[in-house]
């Protein structure tokens, strides 16, 4: 989608949380899914999605490493970043503290980023006009 509308069709899915819509992990929604240890990873997903798509649209090497650092640098750097933060706050641990609560996502989170550059370059073959940031 790029970076704006790929940090727009975020914040249209953050609304319809808050608005009540069971989207997240669990079935859960509605304003209170902001006041969890998660808030950071919620506030961070628009920035992440942002991130992404600024890389894919300025970096114009081969698709799928390009997608693939993307994902890495967007999904898992930013996210974790602003996740790392918010369950500091929420939890009143340091970050340290709280980054060691998330350690054991980020193999998985790793492996995601790297399927998602070559799931890109696998679409951008066959519907080149669908990957939207490289029009």
């Amino acid at each position: 989608l790029g970076a704006r509308r790929g940090a727009l069709a975020v914040l249209l899915f953050l609304a319809l949380v808050a608005l009540g819509l069971p989207l997240l992990a669990g079935g859960r929604g509605g304003l209170g899914a902001f006041a969890t240890p998660s808030v950071g990873f919620l506030i961070g997903f628009p920035v992440a999605a942002f991130v992404t798509g600024l890389i894919v649209e300025r970096w114009r090497a081969g698709l799928a490493s390009v997608a693939a650092v993307a994902s890495l640098v967007g999904g898992v750097v930013v996210l974790y970043a602003f996740g790392v933060v918010g369950m500091s706050l929420m939890l009143d641990k340091s970050i340290p503290q709280a980054a060691l609560l998330v350690t054991a996502f980020i193999p998985g989170d790793v492996i995601k980023a790297i399927l998602a550059g070559l799931i890109t370059a696998g679409l951008a073959k066959s519907r080149p006009s669908s990957v939207l940031s490289r029009g």
